[in-house]
């Protein structure tokens, strides 16, 4: 996989800080439609690409920090197992207008790479399966294909078992 950088000044707070670490990615445009009823899904149907390498980024509520969920777009988020890996009891859903606030995407379009600030994340143990994963590149329609150890270091992020299908 190539350095790539997204065409047409496409570039995203996402790509531009795996150019500046010099990060092997591939971003993938294709027209979003605003009446699809999950983006994640969206990106496989379009893109053709297996549901288990395309992750989306959630934020939830753990006992009162924003933490930051990478699953398979296919499955759920493990608000209890999110909870244990990041140390904490209870964990819910992040109001979405503050997940928009804390990491300066738009819902549909959050990656994990770039936000405006950094949060506990973890991803879910699942993408180190695959040589790369697909992950938002922070914009809808838009989508970055890179190795999942890239993500996983770039991001500080901790491994477990937070998806379930």
């Amino acid at each position: 996989m190539a350095k790539s950088r997204a065409k047409g000044g496409q570039g995203t707070p996402a790509t531009v800080a795996l150019t500046r670490e010099g990060v092997a990615f591939t971003v993938h445009a294709y027209p979003h439609d605003p009446d699809a009823a999950s983006y994640g899904e969206e990106a496989v149907a379009v893109l053709g690409i297996p549901a288990e390498r395309v992750f989306k980024t959630l934020l939830a509520d753990v006992d009162g920090a924003l933490t930051v969920a990478v699953v398979p777009v296919a499955g759920r988020l493990d608000l209890k197992a999110l909870a244990a890996a990041v140390g904490g009891k209870r964990a819910a859903m992040a109001d979405p207008a503050a997940a928009e606030r804390a990491t300066g995407y738009v819902l549909g379009g959050i990656s994990p790479l770039g936000q405006k600030r950094r949060h506990p994340t973890v991803v879910d143990e699942s993408a180190l399966a695959h040589p790369t994963v697909y992950v938002s590149a922070g914009r809808r329609g838009l989508e970055i294909e890179l190795a999942a150890a890239d993500l996983i270091r770039l991001i500080q992020a901790v491994t477990a078992a937070v998806g379930r299908t």
